[in-house]
């Protein structure tokens, strides 16, 4: 989740740094790294601790980051990759390109159990269908009831961005085999597909669609950044799926102490009490001051929908072509 990404997409500046000061390379989606996003504030806590500089790299929205790791192999100069969540974590690993983290997961606070070895959490949250109560008083209650209405929304390309790739997943859960023909159903409501959330966020609070795919948390930055209560996230009968986003080392890191210190620190007090109002999802670790009032009174799933990270794997092709071939026609 990443706000106000709409505003800039401004990539951290970096200077200049004595040639013996080893540098830590993260690879993450691009608001991670604007201004308002957690980068500037994480970037000089781990700095004060590690004699390093971090370099937090900008590449696209959260899918884009395995296709580009796929692509450079073992030639990528990035150390960590931070942005990933359990859709991707299967083919991340079958690439053979991370190593174990090797960090303790007793303090996570998730709702779900946690074993990976090669990924480690950082956030998580439950997508959802946003939408402005001035404009929209009677939103739908159910993603049937979404595609059978005609409102309009907007989402995301599942083959660069997580929330879109979600949502595929998503409909997967909710309709199985049906998940087609909601598709089809669907298609009539979407106004556009972007590459990422940001942009699709941008639009909607702009007025270009009566709702778009992004989070329960989303309300909780206009509340708490903006004293806006006008946002709101949809409750659908179906469930809502979760999200866990993640960070790897990869294997070919020329420094892996660093890498190790890194996702360390990433559970730590210093990383994760930044994550709810920069990042706005929950923090994997629960802060020691909680949340935000704002976070109170949010969307609360009573189903929480999500496919184990081998099962995602195994179904995505799929969901992808029927998504491909229902917005086609």
């Amino acid at each position: 989740m990443r706000f106000p990404t709409i505003a800039a997409l401004a990539v951290l500046a970096h200077p200049a740094v004595a040639q013996d000061t080893p540098v830590l390379r993260v690879l993450t989606y691009d608001s991670f790294v604007t201004e308002w996003g957690p980068g500037p504030q994480i970037e000089a806590a781990f700095e004060e601790t590690c004699g390093c500089d971090l370099q937090l790299i900008a590449s696209g929205d959260g899918a884009s980051l395995l296709a580009r790791l796929k692509l450079e192999g073992d030639r990528s100069d990035a150390d960590v990759i931070l942005g990933l969540d359990t859709n991707l974590t299967a083919d991340a690993a079958a690439t053979g390109l991370f190593a174990e983290h090797g960090v303790a997961t007793d303090a996570l606070d998730l709702p779900v159990a946690w074993d990976d070895p090669l990924f480690l959490p950082y956030d998580w949250g439950y997508f959802a269908f946003v939408y402005d109560t001035t404009r929209l008083d009677s939103p739908p209650a159910s993603l049937r009831a979404l595609a059978d209405s005609d409102l309009t929304v907007i989402i995301q390309d599942p083959r660069t961005s997580t929330p879109g790739l979600g949502l595929l997943m998503w409909a997967e859960a909710a309709f199985g085999d049906a998940a087609e023909a909601w598709w089809e159903d669907l298609s009539a409501n979407i106004l556009t597909v972007t590459a990422g959330w940001s942009e699709a966020y941008g639009l909607f609070l702009d007025g270009e669609a009566d709702m778009v795919l992004s989070y329960t948390t989303s309300p909780a930055y206009h509340v708490i950044a903006e004293g806006d209560d006008t946002k709101a996230a949809a409750p659908f009968e179906e469930g809502h799926y979760l999200q866990v986003e993640v960070a790897g080392k990869l294997a070919n890191t020329d420094q892996p102490e660093l890498a190790d210190a890194f996702l360390a620190f990433m559970l730590s007090e210093g990383f994760q009490s930044v994550i709810p109002e920069t990042n706005w999802m929950y923090p994997a670790v629960l802060p020691e001051g909680g949340l935000a009032d704002g976070f109170d009174g949010l969307v609360t799933p009573d189903t929480a929908l999500l496919y184990p990270a081998d099962e995602a794997d195994a179904v995505r092709e799929a969901a992808m072509q029927k998504w491909l071939a229902a917005l086609a026609r």
